[in-house]
Order: C-alpha cells, then sequence, then structure tokens
C-alpha cells in the first residue's frame, strides 16, 4: 500500500483563547489534503479551559 503524499498533519490552536490571556492552550492534532484544501484550515473544535466551542485555526 501506498501512502498519500498530499496528506499532511497540521496543529489547529484556539483563536478566543490567545486573546483572552487565560493560562494553558487547547490545541488539536488533524490531517488535512493539502492540494484540495490550500487556505488553512478552521475548525469548531471543544476548549476545555474556556468550556465551550471555539474556532481553532491551523498554526504553522
Amino acid at each position: 500500500m501506498a501512502k498519500n503524499k498530499n496528506r499532511v498533519q497540521v496543529i489547529l490552536e484556539c483563536t478566543e483563547q490567545k486573546e483572552s490571556g487565560v493560562a494553558g492552550m487547547s490545541r488539536y492534532i488533524t490531517t488535512k489534503n493539502k492540494k484540495n484544501t490550500t487556505q488553512r484550515l478552521e475548525l469548531k473544535k471543544y476548549n476545555p479551559y474556556l468550556k465551550k466551542y471555539t474556532i481553532h485555526r491551523e498554526i504553522k
């Protein structure tokens, strides 16, 4: 079986927590197809520090 070279692992970081200054950082690891999705990924994920769903944006 050949591995798909278009699929890359990315880190998602919470945007609201960065602005609010709350201690800790909510991060998730996921994969995306860099051929189909060239822009940075944005998903709504749960932030355990803020105890609500927030927008997590892809970081480098």
